[in-house]
Protein backbone atom coordinates (compact mmCIF):
# COMPACT_ATOMS: atom_id res chain seq x y z
CA UNK A 1 0.00 0.00 0.00
CA UNK A 2 2.88 2.26 0.58
CA UNK A 3 4.44 1.99 -2.76
CA UNK A 4 1.06 3.71 -3.94
CA UNK A 5 1.04 6.76 -1.44
CA UNK A 6 3.09 9.84 -2.34
CA UNK A 7 6.29 10.80 -0.78
CA UNK A 8 6.47 13.69 1.46
CA UNK A 9 9.35 15.27 0.26
CA UNK A 10 7.45 15.29 -3.46
CA UNK A 11 3.83 16.95 -2.37
CA UNK A 12 2.81 16.93 0.96
CA UNK A 13 -0.80 18.17 0.58
CA UNK A 14 -0.80 15.37 -1.76
CA UNK A 15 0.57 12.75 0.69
CA UNK A 16 -1.98 13.79 3.68
CA UNK A 17 -4.93 13.26 1.12
CA UNK A 18 -3.76 9.99 0.12
CA UNK A 19 -2.80 8.61 3.69
CA UNK A 20 -6.58 9.85 5.10
CA UNK A 21 -7.75 7.88 2.03
CA UNK A 22 -5.92 4.48 1.73
CA UNK A 23 -5.83 4.42 5.10
CA UNK A 24 -9.56 3.90 5.65
CA UNK A 25 -9.90 7.18 7.55
CA UNK A 26 -12.22 9.26 6.06
CA UNK A 27 -13.52 9.68 2.70
CA UNK A 28 -15.39 12.61 0.28
CA UNK A 29 -19.05 12.38 0.75
CA UNK A 30 -21.53 13.25 -2.49
CA UNK A 31 -22.86 16.42 0.02
CA UNK A 32 -20.12 19.39 -1.19
CA UNK A 33 -17.24 20.11 1.36
CA UNK A 34 -18.67 17.35 4.10
CA UNK A 35 -16.37 13.65 4.78
CA UNK A 36 -17.77 10.07 5.76
CA UNK A 37 -15.05 9.03 8.72
CA UNK A 38 -14.54 5.63 8.87
CA UNK A 39 -13.97 2.69 11.30
CA UNK A 40 -10.27 3.35 11.70
CA UNK A 41 -10.76 7.16 11.59
CA UNK A 42 -13.43 7.48 13.78
CA UNK A 43 -12.15 4.99 16.18
CA UNK A 44 -9.25 7.13 16.79
CA UNK A 45 -12.09 10.01 17.16
CA UNK A 46 -13.20 8.15 19.92
CA UNK A 47 -10.45 7.11 22.23
CA UNK A 48 -9.83 11.25 21.83
CA UNK A 49 -13.50 11.82 23.17
CA UNK A 50 -12.73 8.85 25.94
CA UNK A 51 -9.99 10.87 27.03
CA UNK A 52 -10.75 14.55 27.21
CA UNK A 53 -14.59 13.32 28.53
CA UNK A 54 -12.50 12.08 31.38
CA UNK A 55 -10.29 15.11 31.58
CA UNK A 56 -13.62 17.02 31.47
CA UNK A 57 -15.17 15.71 33.77
CA UNK A 58 -11.80 15.60 36.65
CA UNK A 59 -12.55 19.53 36.23
CA UNK A 60 -15.70 19.47 37.30
CA UNK A 61 -17.66 19.83 34.15
CA UNK A 62 -20.62 18.06 32.57
CA UNK A 63 -22.34 17.27 29.35
CA UNK A 64 -25.06 18.34 28.10
CA UNK A 65 -27.20 18.82 24.59
CA UNK A 66 -28.63 21.98 22.92
CA UNK A 67 -30.04 22.67 19.63
CA UNK A 68 -28.80 22.37 16.23
CA UNK A 69 -31.05 25.12 15.28
CA UNK A 70 -30.41 28.47 16.06
CA UNK A 71 -33.02 31.64 15.41
CA UNK A 72 -31.10 33.76 13.33
CA UNK A 73 -32.57 36.71 15.56
CA UNK A 74 -30.24 34.90 18.31
CA UNK A 75 -26.73 35.00 16.37
CA UNK A 76 -27.55 39.15 15.64
CA UNK A 77 -28.06 39.51 18.88
CA UNK A 78 -24.03 39.93 19.62
CA UNK A 79 -22.41 42.28 16.86
CA UNK A 80 -18.94 40.76 16.38
CA UNK A 81 -20.11 37.42 16.43
CA UNK A 82 -22.60 37.40 13.73
CA UNK A 83 -20.14 39.34 11.73
CA UNK A 84 -17.33 36.76 12.44
CA UNK A 85 -19.54 33.35 11.37
CA UNK A 86 -22.32 35.53 8.77
CA UNK A 87 -20.07 34.30 5.81
CA UNK A 88 -19.88 30.83 7.04
CA UNK A 89 -23.69 30.24 8.22
CA UNK A 90 -25.74 27.87 5.83
CA UNK A 91 -29.45 28.62 6.72
CA UNK A 92 -32.70 26.59 7.39
CA UNK A 93 -35.32 28.91 5.31
CA UNK A 94 -38.59 26.33 4.38
CA UNK A 95 -40.34 23.10 6.16
CA UNK A 96 -41.49 21.03 3.96
CA UNK A 97 -40.65 19.70 0.25
CA UNK A 98 -43.28 18.69 -2.44
CA UNK A 99 -43.65 17.00 -5.98
CA UNK A 100 -43.61 18.78 -8.63
CA UNK A 101 -44.43 17.44 -12.57
CA UNK A 102 -41.47 19.26 -14.40
CA UNK A 103 -38.90 19.72 -11.99
CA UNK A 104 -39.46 16.84 -9.08
CA UNK A 105 -38.62 17.65 -5.61
CA UNK A 106 -38.96 21.15 -5.35
CA UNK A 107 -39.43 23.62 -1.98
CA UNK A 108 -42.73 24.16 -0.91
CA UNK A 109 -42.90 27.73 -0.84
CA UNK A 110 -45.89 27.96 1.15
CA UNK A 111 -44.00 26.20 3.90
CA UNK A 112 -41.77 29.35 4.69
CA UNK A 113 -40.59 29.25 8.51
CA UNK A 114 -41.56 32.10 10.19
CA UNK A 115 -38.55 32.72 11.67
CA UNK A 116 -35.43 31.51 9.58
CA UNK A 117 -32.78 29.11 11.37
CA UNK A 118 -29.35 28.75 11.48
CA UNK A 119 -27.59 25.26 11.46
CA UNK A 120 -25.40 26.39 14.30
CA UNK A 121 -21.43 27.30 13.45
CA UNK A 122 -21.06 27.19 17.01
CA UNK A 123 -23.45 26.98 19.73
CA UNK A 124 -22.53 30.55 21.99
CA UNK A 125 -26.18 31.87 21.68
CA UNK A 126 -28.81 29.36 22.06
CA UNK A 127 -26.68 28.00 25.18
CA UNK A 128 -26.67 31.82 26.25
CA UNK A 129 -30.45 32.17 25.77
CA UNK A 130 -30.98 28.92 27.82
CA UNK A 131 -28.35 30.18 30.48
CA UNK A 132 -31.09 32.98 31.17
CA UNK A 133 -33.29 30.61 32.86
CA UNK A 134 -30.78 28.41 34.86
CA UNK A 135 -29.14 31.09 36.32
CA UNK A 136 -30.68 33.40 38.77
CA UNK A 137 -28.39 33.66 41.79
CA UNK A 138 -24.65 33.01 42.70
CA UNK A 139 -26.10 29.57 44.36
CA UNK A 140 -26.72 28.60 40.91
CA UNK A 141 -23.01 29.95 39.63
CA UNK A 142 -20.95 28.02 38.13
CA UNK A 143 -21.86 26.46 35.36
CA UNK A 144 -19.76 24.11 33.80
CA UNK A 145 -21.23 22.80 30.87
CA UNK A 146 -19.68 20.71 27.85
CA UNK A 147 -21.15 19.42 24.73
CA UNK A 148 -19.99 16.86 22.50
CA UNK A 149 -21.60 17.76 19.02
CA UNK A 150 -21.37 18.74 15.18
CA UNK A 151 -21.59 21.89 13.78
CA UNK A 152 -21.86 23.52 9.91
CA UNK A 153 -19.38 26.01 8.75
CA UNK A 154 -19.73 26.81 4.93
CA UNK A 155 -16.43 26.32 4.05
CA UNK A 156 -15.21 26.86 0.85
CA UNK A 157 -12.04 25.06 0.20
CA UNK A 158 -11.88 21.96 2.54
CA UNK A 159 -9.75 19.48 3.33
CA UNK A 160 -10.67 16.19 4.83
CA UNK A 161 -10.31 16.86 8.62
CA UNK A 162 -8.71 19.80 8.81
CA UNK A 163 -11.18 21.92 7.76
CA UNK A 164 -14.82 19.87 6.32
CA UNK A 165 -17.89 22.07 6.00
CA UNK A 166 -19.25 20.34 8.92
CA UNK A 167 -17.06 18.46 11.86
CA UNK A 168 -17.26 16.98 15.30
CA UNK A 169 -16.51 18.55 17.79
CA UNK A 170 -17.00 19.40 21.74
CA UNK A 171 -17.55 23.00 22.95
CA UNK A 172 -17.46 23.95 26.14
CA UNK A 173 -19.59 26.79 27.73
CA UNK A 174 -19.46 28.42 31.62
CA UNK A 175 -20.32 30.78 33.91
CA UNK A 176 -19.07 32.39 36.14
CA UNK A 177 -20.00 34.76 39.11
CA UNK A 178 -16.54 36.87 38.99
CA UNK A 179 -13.96 37.84 35.93
CA UNK A 180 -11.64 36.42 37.89
CA UNK A 181 -13.09 32.91 38.21
CA UNK A 182 -13.65 33.18 34.51
CA UNK A 183 -10.30 34.06 33.46
CA UNK A 184 -8.65 30.65 35.86
CA UNK A 185 -11.54 28.60 33.78
CA UNK A 186 -10.01 29.95 30.50
CA UNK A 187 -6.45 29.14 31.29
CA UNK A 188 -7.53 25.76 33.23
CA UNK A 189 -9.13 24.41 29.82
CA UNK A 190 -6.15 25.73 28.25
CA UNK A 191 -3.49 23.64 30.49
CA UNK A 192 -6.78 20.52 29.87
CA UNK A 193 -5.89 20.58 26.00
CA UNK A 194 -1.90 21.47 26.17
CA UNK A 195 -2.06 18.24 28.27
CA UNK A 196 -4.05 16.29 25.77
CA UNK A 197 -2.04 17.52 23.21
CA UNK A 198 1.43 16.37 24.75
CA UNK A 199 0.57 13.51 26.81
CA UNK A 200 -1.95 11.89 23.92
CA UNK A 201 -1.48 12.58 20.67
CA UNK A 202 2.20 13.38 21.81
CA UNK A 203 2.29 17.01 19.66
CA UNK A 204 4.12 19.33 21.59
CA UNK A 205 2.14 22.81 21.86
CA UNK A 206 2.93 26.41 22.54
CA UNK A 207 0.49 28.01 24.94
CA UNK A 208 0.08 31.75 23.53
CA UNK A 209 -2.75 34.15 23.38
CA UNK A 210 -4.32 34.86 20.26
CA UNK A 211 -3.99 38.55 18.67
CA UNK A 212 -7.16 40.98 18.10
CA UNK A 213 -7.41 40.02 14.89
CA UNK A 214 -7.07 36.49 14.89
CA UNK A 215 -9.39 36.49 18.17
CA UNK A 216 -12.88 34.41 18.55
CA UNK A 217 -15.87 36.54 17.52
CA UNK A 218 -17.09 37.91 20.81
CA UNK A 219 -14.16 37.26 22.45
CA UNK A 220 -12.51 39.72 24.68
CA UNK A 221 -9.66 37.12 25.23
CA UNK A 222 -8.56 34.03 22.79
CA UNK A 223 -6.06 31.52 24.56
CA UNK A 224 -4.40 28.71 21.84
CA UNK A 225 -2.07 25.90 22.21
CA UNK A 226 -0.45 25.83 18.49
CA UNK A 227 1.22 22.94 16.78
CA UNK A 228 4.04 22.59 14.20
CA UNK A 229 3.15 20.28 11.21
CA UNK A 230 6.03 17.90 9.62
CA UNK A 231 5.85 20.79 6.15
CA UNK A 232 6.97 23.06 8.90
CA UNK A 233 3.23 25.30 8.44
CA UNK A 234 1.37 26.06 12.28
CA UNK A 235 -1.97 24.54 13.11
CA UNK A 236 -4.07 25.32 15.62
CA UNK A 237 -4.64 23.18 17.74
CA UNK A 238 -7.35 23.98 20.82
CA UNK A 239 -8.76 27.56 21.57
CA UNK A 240 -9.85 28.65 25.32
CA UNK A 241 -12.04 32.18 25.24
CA UNK A 242 -12.94 34.29 27.86
CA UNK A 243 -16.18 36.18 26.78
CA UNK A 244 -16.35 38.81 29.60
CA UNK A 245 -19.71 39.67 30.19
CA UNK A 246 -20.26 40.18 26.17
CA UNK A 247 -22.75 37.22 25.94
CA UNK A 248 -24.31 37.74 29.14
CA UNK A 249 -25.43 41.19 28.18
CA UNK A 250 -26.86 39.83 24.79
CA UNK A 251 -28.86 38.08 26.51
CA UNK A 252 -29.53 39.78 29.38
CA UNK A 253 -28.38 36.33 32.17
CA UNK A 254 -28.06 38.25 34.88
CA UNK A 255 -27.88 36.88 38.76
CA UNK A 256 -27.78 37.88 42.47
CA UNK A 257 -24.48 38.26 44.33
CA UNK A 258 -23.65 37.67 47.17
CA UNK A 259 -24.20 41.38 48.45
CA UNK A 260 -28.28 41.15 47.22
CA UNK A 261 -26.98 43.15 44.13
CA UNK A 262 -27.53 42.11 39.89
CA UNK A 263 -25.10 42.14 37.42
CA UNK A 264 -24.22 40.24 34.38
CA UNK A 265 -22.13 36.58 34.91
CA UNK A 266 -19.24 35.81 33.61
CA UNK A 267 -18.30 33.54 30.68
CA UNK A 268 -16.00 31.62 29.03
CA UNK A 269 -16.12 29.37 25.94
CA UNK A 270 -13.65 26.28 24.75
CA UNK A 271 -13.15 23.72 21.72
CA UNK A 272 -11.29 21.00 19.86
CA UNK A 273 -12.32 19.51 16.74
CA UNK A 274 -11.61 16.47 14.42
CA UNK A 275 -9.32 18.42 13.24
CA UNK A 276 -7.26 16.95 16.17
CA UNK A 277 -6.75 14.03 13.68
CA UNK A 278 -5.39 15.51 11.08
CA UNK A 279 -2.65 17.49 13.44
CA UNK A 280 -1.82 13.51 14.68
CA UNK A 281 -1.66 12.35 10.70
CA UNK A 282 0.53 15.35 9.44
CA UNK A 283 2.83 15.01 12.75
CA UNK A 284 3.48 11.75 13.20
CA UNK A 285 2.83 9.73 9.54
CA UNK A 286 5.77 9.15 7.23
CA UNK A 287 5.81 7.44 3.34
CA UNK A 288 5.11 3.72 4.74
CA UNK A 289 2.03 5.20 5.84
CA UNK A 290 -0.50 6.24 8.99
CA UNK A 291 1.69 6.37 12.20
CA UNK A 292 -0.72 6.37 15.83
CA UNK A 293 0.31 7.21 19.37
CA UNK A 294 -0.21 4.28 21.14
CA UNK A 295 -2.84 5.94 23.15
CA UNK A 296 -4.94 7.00 20.41
CA UNK A 297 -4.92 4.04 18.10
CA UNK A 298 -7.78 2.24 18.15
CA UNK A 299 -6.31 -1.08 18.31
CA UNK A 300 -2.75 -0.85 20.17
CA UNK A 301 -1.54 -4.62 19.13
CA UNK A 302 -2.25 -6.54 16.37
CA UNK A 303 -0.81 -10.39 16.26
CA UNK A 304 -0.77 -12.41 12.85
CA UNK A 305 -0.33 -16.05 12.93
CA UNK A 306 1.73 -17.48 10.47
CA UNK A 307 -0.08 -21.14 9.76
CA UNK A 308 -0.22 -23.23 7.20
CA UNK A 309 -3.14 -24.98 8.13
CA UNK A 310 -6.21 -25.17 10.38
CA UNK A 311 -4.07 -27.20 12.51
CA UNK A 312 -1.45 -24.89 12.99
CA UNK A 313 -3.87 -21.93 13.74
CA UNK A 314 -5.65 -23.74 16.26
CA UNK A 315 -1.76 -24.26 17.76
CA UNK A 316 -0.88 -20.87 17.95
CA UNK A 317 -4.06 -19.52 19.12
CA UNK A 318 -3.97 -21.67 22.22
CA UNK A 319 0.16 -20.57 22.62
CA UNK A 320 -0.67 -16.32 22.37
CA UNK A 321 -4.04 -16.75 23.92
CA UNK A 322 -2.32 -16.73 27.78
CA UNK A 323 -0.23 -13.36 26.25
CA UNK A 324 -3.84 -11.97 24.36
CA UNK A 325 -5.39 -12.29 27.83
CA UNK A 326 -2.50 -10.68 29.67
CA UNK A 327 -2.75 -8.07 27.37
CA UNK A 328 -6.23 -7.10 27.68
CA UNK A 329 -6.13 -7.35 31.70
CA UNK A 330 -3.27 -4.45 31.30
CA UNK A 331 -5.73 -1.96 29.16
CA UNK A 332 -3.93 -2.66 25.65
CA UNK A 333 -6.11 -3.39 23.01
CA UNK A 334 -5.59 -6.39 20.98
CA UNK A 335 -6.44 -7.95 17.69
CA UNK A 336 -5.82 -11.77 17.14
CA UNK A 337 -6.33 -11.65 12.93
CA UNK A 338 -6.79 -14.96 12.10
CA UNK A 339 -8.68 -14.30 9.10
CA UNK A 340 -7.45 -17.10 6.26
CA UNK A 341 -8.25 -14.99 3.26
CA UNK A 342 -5.48 -12.92 4.04
CA UNK A 343 -1.96 -13.88 3.51
CA UNK A 344 0.23 -12.74 6.35
CA UNK A 345 2.17 -10.78 4.35
CA UNK A 346 -0.29 -8.85 3.29
CA UNK A 347 -1.45 -8.10 6.82
CA UNK A 348 1.96 -7.15 7.95
CA UNK A 349 1.46 -4.60 5.13
CA UNK A 350 -2.14 -3.32 6.17
CA UNK A 351 -0.86 -3.07 9.68
CA UNK A 352 1.99 -1.44 8.92
CA UNK A 353 -0.01 1.18 6.63
CA UNK A 354 -2.96 2.07 9.58
CA UNK A 355 -0.28 2.47 11.86
CA UNK A 356 -0.98 -0.06 14.51
CA UNK A 357 1.48 0.68 17.09
CA UNK A 358 3.04 -2.68 17.63
CA UNK A 359 2.76 -6.20 15.48
CA UNK A 360 3.77 -9.45 16.77
CA UNK A 361 4.05 -12.19 14.18
CA UNK A 362 3.84 -16.18 15.21
CA UNK A 363 4.91 -19.65 13.59
CA UNK A 364 5.99 -22.96 14.52
CA UNK A 365 9.28 -22.12 14.36
CA UNK A 366 8.52 -19.48 17.25
CA UNK A 367 6.60 -21.80 19.32
CA UNK A 368 9.45 -24.04 19.30
CA UNK A 369 11.60 -21.76 20.36
CA UNK A 370 8.79 -20.12 23.13
CA UNK A 371 9.22 -17.04 21.38
CA UNK A 372 6.94 -13.89 18.95
CA UNK A 373 8.78 -11.65 16.92
CA UNK A 374 7.61 -8.38 17.76
CA UNK A 375 7.61 -5.01 15.04
CA UNK A 376 7.22 -1.64 16.15
CA UNK A 377 5.56 0.83 14.20
CA UNK A 378 7.51 3.77 15.02
CA UNK A 379 10.79 2.70 14.43
CA UNK A 380 10.05 -0.04 11.96
CA UNK A 381 12.46 -2.13 14.05
CA UNK A 382 11.74 -5.86 15.10
CA UNK A 383 13.36 -7.86 17.72
CA UNK A 384 12.19 -12.13 18.87
CA UNK A 385 11.16 -11.50 22.00
CA UNK A 386 10.75 -14.85 24.61
CA UNK A 387 6.63 -15.25 25.26
CA UNK A 388 7.14 -15.55 29.02
CA UNK A 389 5.69 -12.38 30.66
CA UNK A 390 5.88 -10.41 27.39
CA UNK A 391 2.46 -9.12 28.32
CA UNK A 392 4.46 -6.17 30.56
CA UNK A 393 7.42 -6.02 27.96
CA UNK A 394 4.75 -4.70 25.37
CA UNK A 395 3.24 -2.54 27.68
CA UNK A 396 6.31 -0.52 27.96
CA UNK A 397 7.42 -0.97 24.64
CA UNK A 398 4.01 0.91 24.15
CA UNK A 399 5.09 3.54 26.76
CA UNK A 400 8.16 4.15 24.83
CA UNK A 401 6.73 4.46 21.25
CA UNK A 402 4.48 6.69 23.01
CA UNK A 403 7.26 9.15 24.35
CA UNK A 404 9.30 8.34 21.12
CA UNK A 405 6.52 9.84 19.05
CA UNK A 406 6.80 13.13 21.31
CA UNK A 407 10.23 13.77 21.53
CA UNK A 408 10.53 13.20 17.68
CA UNK A 409 8.02 15.80 17.50
CA UNK A 410 9.60 18.40 19.72
CA UNK A 411 12.90 17.89 17.76
CA UNK A 412 11.49 19.18 14.66
CA UNK A 413 9.65 21.94 16.36
CA UNK A 414 12.89 22.84 17.63
CA UNK A 415 14.82 22.36 15.08
CA UNK A 416 12.47 24.74 12.71
CA UNK A 417 12.23 27.46 15.68
CA UNK A 418 14.33 30.65 15.13
CA UNK A 419 14.71 34.38 15.60
CA UNK A 420 15.11 37.07 13.05
CA UNK A 421 15.50 40.96 13.97
CA UNK A 422 14.87 42.33 10.42
CA UNK A 423 12.13 42.22 7.92
CA UNK A 424 14.53 40.68 5.35
CA UNK A 425 15.92 38.04 7.32
CA UNK A 426 12.00 37.18 8.00
CA UNK A 427 10.93 36.70 4.56
CA UNK A 428 13.76 34.31 3.24
CA UNK A 429 13.15 32.41 7.09
CA UNK A 430 9.43 31.99 6.62
CA UNK A 431 9.88 30.21 3.12
CA UNK A 432 12.27 27.79 4.75
CA UNK A 433 8.81 27.52 6.74
CA UNK A 434 8.81 26.77 10.64
CA UNK A 435 8.12 29.05 13.35
CA UNK A 436 9.73 32.30 13.63
CA UNK A 437 10.20 34.30 16.69
CA UNK A 438 10.61 38.13 15.60
CA UNK A 439 9.42 41.58 17.41
CA UNK A 440 6.11 42.97 16.36
CA UNK A 441 4.77 46.26 17.09
CA UNK A 442 1.48 45.47 18.10
CA UNK A 443 -0.62 47.34 15.28
CA UNK A 444 -3.26 45.59 13.15
CA UNK A 445 -1.63 47.37 10.70
CA UNK A 446 1.68 45.79 10.77
CA UNK A 447 0.28 42.37 11.11
CA UNK A 448 -1.99 42.58 8.40
CA UNK A 449 0.84 44.13 5.90
CA UNK A 450 3.22 40.77 6.91
CA UNK A 451 0.36 38.94 6.22
CA UNK A 452 -0.27 40.27 3.19
CA UNK A 453 3.31 40.24 1.92
CA UNK A 454 4.37 36.96 3.21
CA UNK A 455 1.15 34.77 4.04
CA UNK A 456 2.47 34.08 7.32
CA UNK A 457 0.42 35.25 10.43
CA UNK A 458 0.89 35.39 14.14
CA UNK A 459 -0.40 32.02 15.39
CA UNK A 460 -0.16 33.56 19.43
CA UNK A 461 2.02 35.65 21.54
CA UNK A 462 3.27 33.21 24.06
CA UNK A 463 2.52 32.81 27.61
CA UNK A 464 5.98 31.44 28.53
CA UNK A 465 9.72 32.18 27.07
CA UNK A 466 11.92 35.35 26.27
CA UNK A 467 10.31 38.57 27.33
CA UNK A 468 13.01 40.68 26.31
CA UNK A 469 12.08 43.66 24.67
CA UNK A 470 12.85 44.79 21.34
CA UNK A 471 12.02 46.44 18.02
CA UNK A 472 9.38 45.31 15.00
CA UNK A 473 10.84 44.03 12.79
CA UNK A 474 8.87 46.03 10.14
CA UNK A 475 8.77 49.19 11.44
CA UNK A 476 11.39 49.27 14.10
CA UNK A 477 8.41 50.71 16.92
CA UNK A 478 9.11 49.37 20.41
CA UNK A 479 8.05 46.08 21.13
CA UNK A 480 7.30 44.51 24.25
CA UNK A 481 8.42 40.61 23.05
CA UNK A 482 8.81 38.30 19.97
CA UNK A 483 5.33 36.79 18.75
CA UNK A 484 5.38 33.50 17.16
CA UNK A 485 5.12 33.85 13.29
CA UNK A 486 4.38 31.26 10.39
CA UNK A 487 2.11 29.85 7.83
CA UNK A 488 -0.65 27.86 9.04
CA UNK A 489 -3.76 25.36 7.82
Amino acid sequence: MADNLTKRADDYAQWYNDLVLKADLAEHSDVRGCMVIKPHGYGVWEKMRAALDGMFKETGHVNAYFPLFIPKSYLAKEASHVEGFAKECAVVTHYRLKSDPEHGVVVDPTAKLEEELIIRPTSETIIWNTYRGWVKSYRDLPLLINQWANVVRWEMRTRLFLRTAEFLWQEGHTAHATEKEAVEETERMLDVYARFAEEWLAIPVIRGVKTASERFAGAVETYCIEAMMQDGKALQAGTSHFLGQNFAKAFDVLFTNKENKQEHVWATSWGVSTRLVGALIMTHSDDNGLVLPPKLAPVQVAVVPIAKNAEQLEAIRAYITPTLTALRARGVTVKFDDDDTKKPGWKFAEYEFKGYPVRIAIGPRDMENGTVEVARRDTLEKQVMAVTDIDGKIEHLLSAIQENLFQKALALRERYTRAVDTYEEFKVAIEEGGFILAHWDGTAGTEEKVKNETKATIRCIPLEGDRTPGRCMVTGAPSERRVIFARAY
